[in-house]
């Protein structure tokens, strides 16, 4: 089998580094999540212990997943903004003050909508690509301007493929994803042919939620993806007992 490497077939692309910023959820949101995960998680385990239906746990996840990012992702909540969004907006704001363009992806448009009122409170200038963009190419355009916003807010889904995005040198994903080559191709719209600095993929990680143990899982995706060398949705599938650990 032949594999190709990014760094073998683009030697001249700059350096790719990755990091993790954890943020501390404030005490009413850690209240809304640790309500959703003991709401849930007694149920789901027990029901996955006896061979139920892993979309009950699945949906448990997504909750789980949405409180730790914004309580107002979570039905019945309602809150201006979250820790994670002021972390991001405050990182933002210091990458654009020293001359850098930004993307922003999220798997979920509504958290996208939540992010938006934030930045323009900081006064920071954005565009947006997701699934309802009419004119892609034209928001691409902006963007890729030296005169064009320095954020860039796009769906993982919309942002996935066949875009060019060099303009930005800093990539943050919002909601870690279990299926590391997803995010690997998000991160790809910006280090590609044409990039001409460092680029810095930054995963925002909510302390003490199931956003940690995604991470632990990505690393273990990975790892069997690369001993495999198989294709990347061989190792993104997750199994019951991927489902149970997510949810202990």
């Amino acid at each position: 089998m032949l594999r190709r490497l990014k760094r073998d077939v683009a030697p001249e692309l700059p350096p790719r580094s990755e990091s993790v910023r954890y943020v501390t959820l404030d005490e009413r949101e850690r209240a809304v999540y640790d309500a959703v995960h003991a709401a849930t998680r007694a149920d789901v385990v027990a029901s996955l212990g006896k061979g139920g239906s892993v979309l009950q746990a699945l949906e448990a996840l997504l909750r789980l997943r949405q409180a730790a990012c914004h309580p107002a992702l979570v039905p019945g909540q309602h809150a201006a903004s979250s820790s994670k969004v002021e972390s991001l907006v405050d990182a933002l704001a210091v990458a654009s003050d020293d001359g850098h363009k930004a993307l922003v992806f999220s798997q979920w448009t509504s958290m996208l909508d939540l992010i938006e009122p934030a930045l323009r409170g900081a006064g920071l200038a954005f565009d947006r690509l997701d699934g309802s963009t009419r004119d892609r190419a034209s928001v691409v355009e902006r963007f890729q301007s030296a005169a064009g916003p320095p954020v860039l807010l796009v769906s993982l889904k919309a942002g996935g493929t066949g875009l060019n995005l060099t303009a930005a040198d800093h990539v943050f994903l919002v909601d870690p994803w279990w299926n590391p080559a997803v995010e690997a191709q998000a991160a790809d719209r910006a280090h590609r042919i044409g990039q001409e600095r460092p680029v810095m993929v930054y995963r925002l990680v909510a302390q003490g939620t199931i956003e940690e143990k995604i991470l632990g899982l990505q690393d273990r995706k990975r790892a069997l993806f690369e001993a495999a060398l198989g294709e990347a949705s061989a190792a993104a599938a997750l199994t019951r007992e991927d489902l149970l650990e997510l949810l202990a």
